[in-house]
């Protein structure tokens, strides 16, 4: 038996889930998990259906045959095969506790990725990607060649095939041409304390004015600087007895949490765009150690 999922997105309407459910199982499909959203406020429908299905049934087959269901319900559907990994570009500046943590998963098996390439504008973790037997690519970024730069960044994501960027604290601003060209497919992670604490050292700035919560905030990157649709978010609590360097140890442990869970949600198909926010379902049973370990 193989193990397939479809996501579903498309205008809400009676007879959706009857008309999946009834598909499904007229192909010899055996769903194991299923999580549905019917937003009333946007008029949108989300769904996404975990399923076996019988040795010989291909995705193509399956997509061919769902056509009219689409067509009828006006749904933007996909199969996909939950044994496929994703491939992954990551892309880093100087601070590394969040690539080192997406290295560690990746290499023990807890985040089910193909990373193909890390991309910095810094040579500071070359030999650490190195070692992990990654392509490393040092693209230096100015004012003058950004243009090139980034021209030179897509074309690693085509050659690669990448289907996701994550920003795991890279600290360039992106063009509003490439987040275009990747919407939907660039995650990125910061701390939560935006827009109150803004510029250099934002943990010392929360430190001075005495927060109590420290927070971090992974969501899909859009032409709008750190304001794109948030997909996962965490905090942990601080106190007055503790130092600023204590608040960016916290904060760096949260921010490594949080960039991971978010890049899961996407790679499992769990994650929607809906307007300017997303709709994301809670892992099932079977990827939850996975996903939260930390």
């Amino acid at each position: 038996m193989t193990k397939y999922c479809l996501t579903v997105a498309c205008p809400a309407q009676r007879g959706i889930v009857a008309a999946i459910a009834t598909y499904l199982a007229e192909h010899g499909c055996n769903i194991t998990d299923s999580a549905q959203f019917d937003d009333a406020e946007t008029g949108r429908f989300f769904m996404r259906v975990s399923f076996t299905a019988e040795t010989g049934s291909t995705l193509a087959a399956l997509d061919k045959g769902f056509a009219p269901i689409a067509q009828q319900f006006g749904i933007d559907g996909r199969f996909h095969d939950e044994a496929g990994k994703m491939k992954v570009v990551l892309m880093v500046s100087r601070f590394g506790h969040c690539l080192n943590d997406l290295l560690y998963r990746w290499r023990i098996g807890a985040l089910p990725i193909d990373i193909v390439a890390v991309i910095s504008n810094h040579m500071d973790y070359q030999k650490v990607v190195v070692n992990h037997d990654i392509p490393f690519h040092c693209i230096k970024v100015t004012k003058e060649n950004k243009p090139e730069a980034e021209a030179r960044q897509m074309q690693i994501v085509r050659e690669t095939g990448a289907e996701l960027i994550v920003l795991a604290r890279y600290m360039q601003v992106l063009s509003d041409e490439m987040c275009r060209e990747m919407s939907g497919r660039i995650i990125n992670i910061h701390h939560s304390f935006l827009p109150s604490f803004k510029g250099a050292n934002p943990y010392k700035q929360a430190f001075e004015r005495g927060v109590k919560l420290i927070g971090a905030t992974s969501h899909y990157v859009t032409a709008d600087l750190d304001e794109g649709p948030i997909i996962e978010q965490d905090t942990i609590r601080v106190t007055h007895a503790q130092s600023p360097d204590d608040y960016v140890s916290l904060g760096r442990d949260v921010e490594s949490q949080v960039l991971a869970r978010a890049i899961h949600a996407h790679i499992r198909r769990r994650s929607f765009l809906n307007g300017n926010k997303t709709v994301v379902f809670p892992a099932s049973p079977g990827s939850y150690v996975s996903e939260r370990m930390g």
